[in-house]
């Protein structure tokens, strides 16, 4: 029982330590936030382009010539439009502005369900706050759009940041006080 105890102890350490990170970056996407949906919106290209680089190394492993070609083309249309999309930050931000709403609607959905799930739970209120929180976000995103895109990835996603740090942090905070009281 000691080591599940200190081994709970040891996991909550973290899970504050990296709901106190995600807080601290939510604040700086909100306080900068075109240059945070730019720097988002370009890294989302880049990775596309190493997922069609993977895409063309695979195709040389391929074991007839329709997959290779299929691969390969999947390759090179990953390539060009991640391409594309890094060298257009702008375009890359309008069309992640959509994608940004599209996950934090699924988000809420998901941290819905989660809730009826847990609800007789202490501290699930949390989720239902973190659901809510990602509906109205992505609501806000898509009413505006697109002159929504030059803010709406920094600010919204720095308050997603914030909520889901603040949730992380309250549950940490939870667990780690019914440990307290089971040591006592």
């Amino acid at each position: 029982m000691e080591s599940v105890k200190k081994a709970l102890k040891e996991v909550t350490g973290a899970s504050i330590g990296w709901a106190v990170v995600m807080i601290l970056l939510g604040l700086l996407a909100v306080i900068l936030p075109r240059a945070s949906g730019i720097a988002v919106s370009v890294l989302v290209s880049w990775l596309i382009v190493l997922c069609g680089l993977t895409h063309l190394a695979s195709a040389f492993a391929s074991r007839n010539a329709g997959a290779f070609i299929w691969r390969l083309l999947i390759g090179v249309v990953y390539i060009l439009g991640g391409g594309y999309l890094a060298l257009h930050p702008g375009i890359a931000l309008v069309s992640l502005t959509v994608v940004l709403a599209v996950i934090f609607v699924l988000e809420g959905l998901l941290e819905l369900a989660t809730y009826f799930l847990l609800r007789v739970y202490s501290g699930s209120g949390w989720i239902l706050l973190h659901a809510l929180s990602a509906l109205v976000l992505a609501y806000l995103i898509v009413l505006p759009w697109p002159s929504s895109s030059g803010w709406a990835i920094g600010i919204i996603l720095g308050i997603n940041l914030i909520f889901s740090g603040v949730t992380v942090l309250m549950y940490s905070l939870v667990v780690r006080g019914t440990l307290e009281a089971l040591e006592s």
